[in-house]
């Protein structure tokens, strides 16, 4: 026998699916403006470790001379970002979604459990509702460095008229720093995230996609929290 579960509600799927193409092509045109001023390594002195990014990783990519077409995809995609995110964010307050998603109390150590599971060191998982502990870290994570990526752009994109931001953070180098910084982790957020979608399976990606997974009917024995929370969403319809 089995049940069919309500997972994630339609504004959710839609937030998540505008989004996912809009970073991207943020992502990609931001690229196209930093190769005009590849300033940003790792290493001491005269050595260096890592070039962001070098030469035949820009001729690759076809990212020279583009500096013009990245700026335009970037400023207007920007705001596409901007207002999704806003819009996502104030869904989450006042539908209460965020109670699902923000770390409770015991994050930090349950988070640590579920690593600890994925790497195969520890054999149960602590009790979780729609999202683990690593997750919701990892979710709220996203939020902050949304936001972080929306202001520090604006400190950068208009230096003069927002100079208050720029001022707080830093000044422009500063700012410029660190929204390539926050760049990087969400290319390292979608490398990971991609593979855990993977390792997840079609049930996992089906949620996101038409709302509901496909779970086998539960035993005597299945009393979580989880198991209350799909048994409660079991009956409700998308919205």
């Amino acid at each position: 026998m089995k049940r069919i579960v309500s997972k994630h509600p339609l504004a959710i799927r839609w937030f998540h699916w505008i989004n996912f193409p809009v970073l991207a092509v943020m992502i990609w045109s931001g690229l196209l403006i930093y190769w005009a001023n590849d300033v940003y390594r790792i290493g001491w002195g005269d050595t260096t470790i890592l070039k962001f990014f070098p030469d035949s990783f820009n001729k690759a990519l076809n990212l020279p001379y583009r500096l013009a077409e990245g700026m335009s995809f970037h400023f207007v995609f920007m705001w596409i970002f901007a207002i999704n995110g806003i819009l996502y964010f104030l869904y989450l307050l006042f539908s209460k979604e965020y109670k699902l998603i923000f770390p409770h109390k015991k994050a930090l150590k349950e988070s640590w459990q579920v690593l600890l599971h994925d790497l195969h060191l520890r054999k149960g998982l602590p009790p979780q509702k729609k999202y683990n502990a690593a997750q919701r870290i990892a979710y709220t994570g996203v939020i902050i460095m949304g936001f972080g990526s929306l202001i520090t752009g604006l400190a950068i994109y208009k230096p003069v008229q927002f100079k208050t931001i720029c001022f707080l953070l830093g000044g422009y180098e500063w700012a410029r720093a660190e929204h390539f910084i926050i760049t990087i982790l969400f290319v390292l957020f979608f490398l990971v995230h991609i593979v855990q979608v993977v390792l997840a399976g079609w049930n996992n990606f089906r949620g996101m996609v038409a709302g509901f997974e496909v779970l086998p009917m539960p035993t005597p024995k299945e009393g979580s929290d989880d198991d209350s929370f799909e048994t409660e969403n079991t009956s409700q319809t998308n919205n």
